[in-house]
């Protein structure tokens, strides 16, 4: 079976913050090489491209968010040019960082928060959140760099985060090199209502179709299974930063067959993995054209949940 190989290296950064104080969690990278494909022409409602890798990044993230129950983000200009300066500074420098350095060419700002605050998105003390995702590729669609950090789980929990309300992308191209795409993810004011507490989802999401059977752990850092490169595609199940999700079983199996061995995230055990969300990573490559059960019991905030959904592989 042929696949598209994209060199691709992907980080993240995910910061809350109130007026008590905050926290968050980051990583970094080195370039390797992706299978994950978005496949547009199959997915009904899905984005139109517009040739623009920011734009179309941006809206595949949407379309994802949005097949999987949450609200897209609506696109801020502010964000924007966060964004994109950040991927220019990347571009004119061929790196790939969440941190910038002072004097280098293309500086706007040392951290993403700074890079956010020189843009004009102010950051008050009564509470917000931001994140950002990035990825450096051979390829320049914006529908392949998108599906790539969905893929990645540590991106997933950032991109797939409910509590994020608006977001920008940019996007730059070094000559016959790597295009650099960023998101900035935020939201000024925290909705703490129960409804928005108790939100929970899954994915790949109920009845998916065409899903990877594969994902290149060495392509994330942190690498989420340190020990084994090719693996089975992520599965998660999110909630809301600030709630907390417990889990007690989580198990993935072929319909008919037995439960597949997995890697476990969660936040006791993998501080990468937010307190809102778990996963497990099956340890071998998912089959192909084969529909998957998943069922999985533990709590939210306390309270016991349950669900169990199924996807089928491409």
């Amino acid at each position: 079976m042929g696949r598209s190989l994209r060199p691709v290296l992907s980080i993240l950064v995910l910061l809350a913050l109130a007026a008590c104080g905050g926290g968050g969690n980051g990583g970094s990278g080195t370039t390797t090489s992706s299978p994950v494909k978005a496949v547009t022409s199959l997915d009904p409602g899905a984005p139109q491209t517009t040739g623009n890798t920011a734009t179309d990044g941006f809206n595949w993230f949407n379309f994802r968010r949005q097949q999987a129950g949450l609200p897209g983000v609506a696109r801020n200009a502010k964000l924007d040019l966060a964004a994109q300066g950040h991927s220019d500074y990347q571009k004119l420098n061929d790196t790939i960082t969440h941190e910038q350095i002072a004097g280098k060419p293309g500086f706007t700002g040392q951290t993403t928060g700074d890079r956010l605050m020189a843009a004009g998105y102010l950051l008050p003390a009564g509470g917000y959140a931001y994140g950002e995702v990035i990825s450096a590729t051979s390829d320049r669609s914006g529908f392949n760099a998108a599906e790539d950090l969905i893929a990645a789980i540590y991106h997933r929990f950032v991109i797939f985060e409910p509590i994020f309300k608006e977001g920008g992308s940019g996007a730059a191209t070094v000559t016959n090199g790597l295009t650099y795409f960023t998101t900035d993810f935020a939201t000024i004011g925290i909705d703490t209502t129960p409804q928005e507490r108790s939100r929970l989802f899954t994915y790949p999401y109920s009845g998916q179709q065409r899903v990877p059977v594969n994902f290149l752990s060495d392509n994330e850092v942190p690498d989420p299974v340190p020990n084994i490169n090719e693996v089975g595609y992520p599965v998660s199940v999110h909630s809301t930063l600030g709630t907390t999700l417990a889990v007690q079983s989580f198990t993935i199996r072929p319909r008919g067959g037995d439960p597949l061995p997995v890697q476990l995230l969660r936040h006791d055990t993998d501080p990468q993995t937010p307190g809102s969300a778990v996963a497990i990573i099956p340890l071998g490559v998912l089959k192909a054209a084969t529909t998957y059960d998943v069922q999985f019991t533990g709590s939210l905030d306390g309270a016991g949940i349950s669900r169990s959904w199924a996807f089928t592989t491409q």
